[in-house]
Order: structure tokens, then C-alpha cells, then sequence
């Protein structure tokens, strides 16, 4: 791909098929020869991380390829990244639609379903950020609609003094719904914790703390909110 190097590796999910992953080689690599990324807030030292495996990632994966199918429910990966949970839910026949505000994101995501024959698995550009509601991608449709489960992994990287990311949550949320996020212990949750106790959601935290599929050590949690469920 021009502008910057990539790898490909073979990752392995408990409980689902490996998955043939391309991503960036490592965190050296930049290229934003239109100015998109910066254009959206993101700097040089921010472009590569959507483009990298992450344990997180990994364990949110995993969560998905254990967790029974629903029949009928709509599922939305926020700050998708590499999109691991979403091509493992997709394999599975579930309605989930992939979504990050990273320029490139689409382009690997299709790559990645491709690598692993895939039948083509929704995107949408979703941006959470400051300037979230003054810069748009044109042709690249931002998410839209409300769906009953909405996961993401490591996106509690800054704290939600502003309730950014748990307002993103919450419009795109039905009025009974599930929220899945991994944290690996960030610091970052206690606002957002909040915010999403102010908008009708009970919080469960599961420890995920352990050795991944690598037998790489891993601690965090699982933070499980859920609204209108019985």
C-alpha cells in the first residue's frame, strides 16, 4: 500500500476460526499525503493506532466468537480499528455494521474480509470527537440508526469529561440495549461510567485479567452496561 508498510499475520481467536489480518508493520508509519486525517483531529503520532493489533482488541474478539447469536439484533463496533470483533461476529452470521473516523480504516477492513473470504461486512465513518460535528467524509456515510448491542475495545483512552464518546453511545443505542467495552485499566472510566448511569444504563465489570490466545498476560476488564433489559 503507498505511503506506508504492512504486515500480514495469522491471529488466533478461542472459540472461532483464525483470522488473516493485515496491519501496519508497527507505530513508525504515517501517510496522509490529503491532509484527511488531520483534517479530522488526528495527528501523526495518533495515525498509525487504528492500523495495529491490540490485546483489547483481541479479548473483545473472543467475548464475541463465545457470545450466542441473537437472531434479529443489530450490532455496532465503535472505534473499530483492525475491526477483529466485528469480522468474528460477521463470520457468524450477525447483523453488525464496523465504524472508526480513521481514513483508512474502510480500506483495510476490506482488505482483511477479502484475506479471509468474507461476504462484504458493513462500514460507516463514526466520529466521536471535538470536531465530530463539523468535519464529514464525503461518500463515506456516518452511522445512522440505533442498534441493540454496541461494543468497542480500548476507546476509553481520554477521560469523557465532555460525554463524547457515551453520547455517541447513547443516541445510537436503542431504549433496550447492551454496551460492551473492554478497558484495559486506563484510568479513564469513572466519568464515562457516569454519563452512561445518567442515561439509564446499569454497569457490570467482569475481570478479564489472564493470558490471551498468544499466552501474552493481559490485564482488564469487561465493562457490560445494559438498559431496559429485565
Amino acid at each position: 500500500m503507498p505511503g506506508y508498510q504492512t504486515k500480514q499475520e495469522c491471529v488466533a481467536i478461542p472459540g472461532a476460526h483464525d483470522l488473516h489480518i493485515q496491519s501496519l508493520l508497527d507505530r513508525q508509519q504515517y501517510a496522509d499525503p490529503l491532509g484527511e486525517a488531520e483534517a479530522l483531529g488526528i495527528s501523526s503520532a495518533a495515525w498509525p493506532l487504528f492500523g495495529l493489533l491490540w490485546p483489547s482488541s483481541l479479548q473483545l474478539a473472543t467475548w464475541m466468537a463465545e457470545r450466542p447469536l441473537v437472531p434479529g439484533e443489530r450490532i455496532l463496533e465503535v472505534g473499530c480499528g483492525l475491526a477483529l470483533a466485528s469480522m468474528v461476529a460477521h463470520r457468524q452470521g450477525a447483523d453488525v455494521t464496523a465504524s472508526d473516523c480513521h481514513p483508512l480504516t474502510e480500506t483495510f477492513l476490506n482488505r482483511n474480509v477479502d484475506l479471509n473470504d468474507l461476504s462484504p461486512l458493513p462500514y460507516r465513518h463514526g466520529n466521536w470527537g471535538d470536531n465530530a460535528d463539523t468535519v464529514e467524509r464525503p461518500g463515506h456515510p456516518a452511522v445512522s440508526g440505533r442498534f441493540d448491542l454496541i461494543i468497542g475495545s480500548d476507546v476509553l483512552y481520554e477521560r469523557d469529561e465532555s460525554g463524547k464518546l457515551s453520547g455517541f453511545i447513547t443516541l445510537h443505542a436503542l431504549p433496550c440495549a447492551e454496551v460492551l467495552i473492554v478497558d484495559p485499566n486506563r484510568g479513564n472510566r469513572s466519568a464515562f461510567n457516569k454519563r452512561m448511569a445518567d442515561a439509564g444504563f446499569t454497569l457490570e465489570e467482569i475481570d478479564l485479567s489472564g493470558r490471551d490466545a498468544q499466552g501474552t498476560p493481559y490485564k482488564g476488564r469487561m465493562l457490560r452496561y445494559q438498559r431496559g433489559h429485565a
